[in-house]
């Protein structure tokens, strides 16, 4: 392997939308008739949770959990609000309805507000105990590489850790991040177990996910800094529906892939349900959904990522991850 790459979380310029971390330590690197509406995750509770640090307070202040009073606007310091609460989003989300509540509390106070300019924003989520993901999951995305439609969900990981082989190539994707722990979950109640919504880049190594491991997906996927995630985690209750949300990524300013989640094979509710079959989801267990058509290794020529590039992720409603390749 050559001329490793790491991806350098840096500010968002584009419109309102703020700076962005990594999911791991912050630096280099059918037919349709009556239906009931699901229940969501956080009812009533409508949010944009982030992690964040004071600047200046890099050398030891500590992560900090905070509220985005909009995107690209002040933060609510949950933190100093209310000591009590845990430094981490996970944790928040572990305490269930009362931690919920409580920074529902800080928020409504009016205190503690920090300006945006005091902020930097790192990923809504680290060391989650699962990253999911699923595979072949736009239905444009199967068509560009002529690629049967999946009858059932594709599933392969991540490492939490989640710089890199020479052939290396973007993927933007909707995430969620899973509230609360259970089991064999029903469909129709998937979305009470979703806490939220997220901007992921599933970077790959074509390399090693295409022609060396055996061609099996996980070293190509799960190098270090492989999973840019952020800017915040919007509750499920801030999202009008999940699966109509334009969906973009550009390279140094070009777009490379433009579509909508309405491409999605398997839907956030399928996905709960398929997964949960086989394993215990868990307060913080990151699943990234899918991508789709214009990734770089379907083109011709391919087009890989180089030293320099830099790589915007953007998701309406939720809102833009910008990483620089180092």
């Amino acid at each position: 392997m050559s001329a490793a790459l790491r991806f350098l979380s840096k500010t968002c310029s584009s419109g309102p939308v703020g700076p962005v971390g990594l999911l791991g330590p912050v630096g280099l690197l059918g037919p349709v008739g009556p239906v009931a509406v699901p229940a969501r995750g956080l009812r009533g509770a409508a949010m944009r949770l982030v992690q964040f640090l004071r600047r200046g307070d890099d050398g030891g202040g500590g992560m900090r959990v905070g509220v985005e009073q909009g995107e690209g606007l002040g933060v609510v310091d949950l933190t100093a609000c209310d000591p009590s609460l845990p430094a981490t989003v996970r944790g928040l989300l572990e305490m269930g309805d009362e931690g919920r509540a409580r920074a529902r509390r800080a928020v409504s106070s009016g205190r503690c507000v920090l300006d945006r300019a005091d902020v930097r924003l790192l990923s809504p989520i680290l060391n989650p105990e699962k990253v999911v993901c699923v595979g072949m999951n736009y239905r444009d995305h199967c068509l560009e590489q002529n690629a049967p439609i999946p009858r059932e969900p594709i599933i392969f990981n991540k490492f939490p850790n989640v710089i890199t082989g020479p052939e290396v190539d973007w993927e933007v994707e909707l995430a969620f991040v899973i509230g609360r722990s259970g089991k064999h979950i029903k469909e129709a109640e998937a979305l009470s177990y979703v806490a939220g919504f997220t901007v992921a880049n599933d970077i790959s190594a074509r390399d090693w996910q295409m022609k060396r491991n055996g061609k099996q997906w996980l070293l190509g996927k799960t190098f270090d800094t492989f999973c840019p995630l952020g800017p915040a985690l919007v509750t499920t209750d801030a999202v009008k529906d999940p699966h109509q949300l334009g969906i973009r990524c550009l390279v140094n300013g070009e777009t490379v892939q433009s579509s909508n989640t309405d491409q999605m094979i398997f839907k956030t509710e399928q996905i709960v349900a398929w997964v949960s079959q086989f394993v215990t989801l868990t307060p913080g267990d990151v699943f990234l959904t899918g991508t789709p058509p214009g990734v770089g290794v379907f083109r011709k020529p391919p087009v890989y990522l180089k030293k320099g590039d830099v790589v915007e992720c953007q998701i309406d409603q939720i809102g833009s991850i910008l990483n620089k390749v180092v």
